[in-house]
């Protein structure tokens, strides 16, 4: 093996060594040992990760017989993976001492599960791909029930996995009859072969392989497990497995769809992005927990994204990159302020309990509102410029109904967003809610959030530039 066969793995390599260090170190602390200096440790190799990412760039090309591929594409969603656990780690310091969770591998399971995430959006061989999901899973799933002492917790754990293993089999089957009808299982020899034609056996193979992919991405209608399972994991976990793995999922997605010529998905997606749109929406609109309320959210902007996909053109695909990362940004912060406002057993997460938020924690509700505007679309936040981008591709492919269909959810989204807002600025402060003062690395990430979600809406050509050659690397 060549260096820079090592090179294109860099970014795995870093997460890895980082990951099993947290993991070695931890039973060598003290019992009562706050476990900071963990989170400290996976901090730094979450930023090497990205360092390393950055380095990877100047060796774009294929790795490891083919396997894996480094190229803009992989680079774009290494980025956002690398970001959204670099926050989320840093948003943990705080939420593990007020719950009580002395536990170091909580941290070296989001570097482990990092690695996963990553190498899904750079693997081009249909078997990795499928290695990097379980890895990638697995973490998810033991960190959904890392609240041990609460039944919600360890219900949102057991359901993630039963229904996650059986997405799995699904995207595995879908595997084995893509490889039956192409004879490979890598992407681009897939492609090579549909192009002279696909049969009946590649048209379910891809079925079965969206199956298993929908599940990951939340879109209906295999999106069932979303509300109970966010409802009951810890809020900076839900900030991690709703942003950084949808994301990689969305990348194998592309990869699937697009650069391995899929054939029959068209009328899949068009119908799962309506679905997801409507359902989601619909299903926001009577919640009165936060967390179910952003689950619901997380549907339907699974469904957004899907309009782009429907696009299919460079231009489709380009948005959808950017979706991602607009999404990954402010959903991960607006999970970020949650997992700080809830307390002890994350007592504070009904919309009622924000009353008054904008008058006793002004900074914490201003970031929310940010998150918030953009989630609704709002301009100078990335999420305007987002489904800007996404409705766009879809009048530019001519699906005229469907990019309808995804601005009238958008206006009915905006109901439950703005009731957040009105909550913490035009109600009464509730005098039994307590207001932990904000500590500096939370600051930190929710500054840094903030920050990106208003850049993506104010600047965003240099990145909407990298998404449109990123989409170009992958249907060359």
């Amino acid at each position: 093996m060549s260096a820079a066969d090592y090179i294109r793995i860099l970014p795995e390599l870093v997460l890895t060594v980082f990951g099993m260090a947290v993991m070695l170190i931890d039973p060598l602390l003290p019992e009562h040992n706050d476990r900071r200096s963990l989170g400290a440790l996976a901090f730094v190799g979450s930023l090497l990760a990205i360092a390393a990412t950055l380095f990877q760039s100047g060796y774009p090309g294929p790795a490891w017989f083919g396997m894996v591929q480094v190229d803009s594409f992989s680079i774009f969603f290494h980025l956002i993976v690398g970001f959204v656990a670099s926050t989320v780690i840093l948003a943990s310091f705080e939420y593990l001492a007020v719950q009580r969770i002395r536990l170091g591998e909580y941290y070296g399971l989001i570097l482990l599960g990092a690695v996963g995430m990553m190498l899904m959006s750079s693997a081009v061989e249909l078997v990795l791909i499928f290695i990097a999901l379980e890895i990638s899973s697995i973490s998810t799933y033991i960190l959904a029930g890392f609240r041990r002492k609460a039944a919600t917790s360890a219900e949102s754990s057991l359901k993630y996995f039963l229904l996650g293993s059986f997405a799995t089999a699904f995207f595995l089957y879908g595997v084995a009859l893509m490889f039956g009808a192409t004879g490979s299982t890598s992407v681009y020899p897939i492609a090579a072969s549909l192009r002279s034609g696909a049969p009946a056996l590649a048209y379910a193979g891809m079925a079965l392989m969206f199956i298993g992919l929908g599940f990951k991405i939340a879109c209906a209608p295999f999106h069932v497990w979303t509300p109970d399972v966010y409802e009951g994991a810890p809020a900076p976990v839900v900030a991690l497995m709703s942003t950084a793995p949808k994301a990689a999922a969305f990348a194998v997605l592309l990869r699937v769809l697009f650069a391995a010529a899929a054939p029959g998905w068209f009328w899949i997606v068009w119908c799962s992005a309506v679905l997801s749109m409507t359902l989601g929406n619909i299903g926001a609109l009577v919640q009165n927990n936060v967390k179910r309320m952003l689950a619901y959210s997380s549907i339907a902007h699974a469904g957004y994204l899907l309009c782009a996909f429907a696009a299919a053109r460079e231009i489709g695909i380009s948005a959808a990159i950017f979706y991602a990362a607009a999404y990954a940004v402010m959903n991960a912060g607006a999970f970020m302020v949650i997992s700080h406002f809830a307390s002890h057993n994350e007592r504070y997460v009904t919309i009622d309990d924000y009353s008054g938020l904008g008058r006793r924690a002004p900074g914490l509700a201003a970031v929310l509102t940010v998150f918030m505007l953009s989630l609704i679309g709002i301009p100078i936040t990335g999420g305007f410029f987002a489904k800007f981008y996404v409705f766009s591709a879809a009048l530019q492919s001519d699906l005229v109904g469907l990019a309808l269909i995804g601005v009238i959810n958008s206006a009915i989204a905006a109901y439950y967003y703005l009731r957040v807002i009105v909550v913490m600025y035009m109600r009464e402060p509730k005098d039994d809610t307590p207001m932990i003062p904000m500590p500096a690395a939370l600051a930190v990430s929710l500054a840094a959030a903030a920050l990106v979600t208003i850049y993506l809406g104010v600047l965003p050509g240099r990145v909407l530039n990298y998404a449109l050659q990123s989409a170009r690397d992958l249907v060359r």
